[in-house]
């Protein structure tokens, strides 16, 4: 595993056997294939017809500190912040305080988990979400000194002072309805579900999160996105992310047909069927004029395998099938995705902050093994005070995160389990 080539394998590996696809659908998986991509493109130039204009009101090209590209972001923007000896007892105190008060988990706020100095600076990495690069990684914390239920109060501690919202990332939890503020996310692909009480075999896992497969360039669900590195691969994993600005700026440039494409309605599979229907009809970006009080803004709320599948849960055959217009569409955000991204070298005990409106990840393949298996912790956030105005197609969804979440129905997990929406078994 020491050579380029074996590590190249790894970081591209897919090892779960791709869905099926629905009678006609273009010719495109849920792993990229380059050839194909530039193929449908030099088809389409081919054929003729495309639009020249952008959309309505959308701009030319978005300026500001979200524009940025991997390749020269660290020569102007230190995305790391590293926690001092004083804040890692600062957080030591915090976690004894809260125990203090015998409360439960879903509990913890910026109040009951108090960080005196290390607050002010929590505050202003989340204006730094919002308003300025889009990222950072918190690094200095290390996981071997904890217990798993401290390890899980303490991220969820440092997140309220950074996010006062936890997001639901499941509505039930060993069969009753709960609000999952937490997930795992780990090879699962041949362990048992504590949290499901179903085998997390390849026959019943609808999402890369719990394989050792690559993650193409998606974004969650909700504000921020948050990780933090229980443990790290043996081989693999890189964490990757791209600027969805920098990459508007790019498809703007040259191919504003597929803004269209991308602004239009498209048919987005609901996997865990909480509102009781197989999709929804939304576009993937959305256009924010500029107001009094905000700059102008393009968001990005997308994932691949809701229009290709992934595993166990393939593309349902009740829902329409995307265009090739789309097809070429997906292929572009995630191939220049690539050409522009960061691998910000997510360390064990790292956690990583993402605005999930303005920057999109991903993940290469990865190999377990030696006593190292990559798991990470995962937080969909929200921070009141700094919050982008939410897309009102968007609305509903942001519903389901974040209304009515309450700590005595918050679950946090120990142990990792598939959850609903990743679930053929569900």
């Amino acid at each position: 595993m020491s050579t380029t080539a074996t590590l190249s394998s790894v970081e591209t590996a897919s090892v779960t056997p791709a869905a099926l696809p629905p009678p006609g659908q273009p010719d495109i998986a849920y792993a990229p294939d380059r050839e194909k991509w530039q193929a449908r493109v030099a088809r389409r130039l081919a054929q003729g017809g495309l639009t020249k204009s952008l959309p309505e009101g959308f701009p030319q090209q978005l300026e500001g500190d979200l524009v940025w590209e991997g390749q020269t972001l660290a020569e102007k923007y230190a995305w790391t912040y590293v926690l001092s000896e004083a804040q890692l007892a600062e957080i030591d105190a915090a976690v004894e305080h809260f125990k203090s008060l015998n409360l439960t988990s879903g509990h913890v706020s910026s109040k009951t988990f108090p960080l005196p100095t290390l607050h002010a600076e929590l505050r202003r990495l989340s204006r730094e979400l919002h308003r300025g690069h889009g990222f950072f990684v918190l690094r200095g914390l290390q996981p071997d000194k904890y217990s798993r239920a401290d390890n899980v109060l303490i991220y969820t501690g440092i997140s309220s002072h950074i996010a006062d919202k936890r997001g639901r990332q499941d509505h039930k939890f060993n069969g009753a309805p709960a609000d999952v503020v937490l997930t795992h996310i780990k090879d699962l692909s041949e362990k048992k579900s504590p949290g499901s009480g179903n085998s997390n075999s390849s026959t019943v896992i609808g999402s890369p999160a719990y394989t050792t497969d690559r993650q193409v360039f998606h974004t969650d669900s909700g504000d921020i996105v948050s990780l933090f590195a229980l443990e790290t691969a043996l081989h693999g994993g890189a964490s990757k992310l791209a600027s969805t600005w920098r990459v508007y700026n790019e498809i703007a440039r040259t191919r504003p047909d597929l803004i269209h494409t991308l602004a239009e309605n498209w048919d987005v599979e609901v996997f865990d069927h909480v509102a009781g229907k197989e999709w929804s009809t939304r576009p993937l970006v959305f256009h924010q004029p500029a107001s009094p009080s905000t700059p102008e803004r393009v968001i990005l709320q997308y994932a691949r395998r809701y229009f290709v599948g992934f595993g166990a849960l393939p593309r349902s055959h009740n829902i329409p099938p995307i265009t090739e217009a789309q097809a070429e569409a997906l292929d572009t955000l995630h191939f220049l995705g690539e050409k522009f991204c960061v691998n910000t070298s997510f360390e064990k005990g790292d956690i990583q902050y993402v605005n999930n409106l303005a920057v999109f990840h991903a993940r290469d393949g990865f190999v377990d093994g030696e006593g190292k298996h990559r798991h990470l912790l995962r937080l969909w956030l929200r921070d009141s005070e700094n919050a982008w105005p939410t897309p009102e197609v968007l609305q509903p969804r942001w519903e389901q995160l974040y209304d009515g979440v309450t700590p005595e129905a918050s679950v946090l997990p120990l142990e990792p389990y598939i959850r609903s929406a990743s679930n053929k078994a569900r």
